[in-house]
């Protein structure tokens, strides 16, 4: 018997939400911090798109994401998990990639039926997969389903101010209700990056992030 999960209208309609929070008592000059919450998400390569949504499809831009050229898209595929069961509108985030990739929460893949590998985005050889079903097609996705590493993206100017280079770990704390410390933090350095960590729903809503006073980026 197939079980229909409830839509998580957050999770559709605001697949990042930005939490801009301004470091206090910092040092003059000390980089603005975004934290943001990576809802659940597909990465689709071109081909792929063609297959879910029909020949010479390309993705809609909706929404525009924190990084620059980064958007969530207006199409949503169907996620169906072992046992059949399923989400049935997980948005596509663009733009499109060399692999198809789908990164969930740990909750997710528990409503699922789905154990989750913490990897890095892009990381997926020997991860579950699942099957993606848009209005003109379906993929039977062998691997790529993973639930992101908490990460912190920076510019080449972040990382010196910080003292660190691309594949550091840091740590995150956040003032909040539930005062929490986010321990290693992978670092991905690159040109044109802006500074902004991701963590995903459930690791935001455990320390309360949308009622934090401030946030501390820090070496361990």
């Amino acid at each position: 018997m197939s079980t229909t999960l409830p839509i998580d209208r957050s999770a559709v309609e605001q697949i990042v939400r930005e939490i801009v929070l301004k470091q206090l008592g910092g040092p003059a000059g000390k980089p603005e911090l975004v934290v943001s919450i990576s809802a659940r998400h597909v990465h689709v390569t071109d081909e792929d798109c063609e297959r879910l949504f029909g020949e010479g499809r390309t993705l809609t831009p909706a929404k525009d994401l924190y990084q620059d050229g980064y958007y969530a898209a207006e199409e949503t595929v169907m996620l169906v998990g072992p046992r059949r069961r399923m989400l049935p509108s997980v948005r596509i985030l663009g733009p499109t990639r060399s692999a198809t990739q789908v990164e969930l929460a740990f909750t997710d893949g528990i409503s699922l039926g789905i154990d989750l590998p913490v990897r890095q985005s892009g990381d997926v050889k020997g991860t579950p997969g699942c099957t993606l079903i848009g209005p003109s097609g379906s993929i039977d996705l062998k691997q790529g389903v993973i639930r992101a590493e908490r990460h912190v993206h920076m510019g080449p100017e972040d990382a010196e101010f910080y003292g660190v280079k691309d594949g550091d770990r840091m740590s995150l704390r956040v003032n909040s209700p539930c005062r929490t410390v986010f321990e290693n933090l992978l670092v991905r350095v690159g040109d044109g990056i802006k500074l902004e960590v991701h963590l995903d729903t459930d690791e935001g809503n455990a320390a309360d992030l949308e009622n934090a006073a401030s946030v501390e980026l820090f070496r361990r």
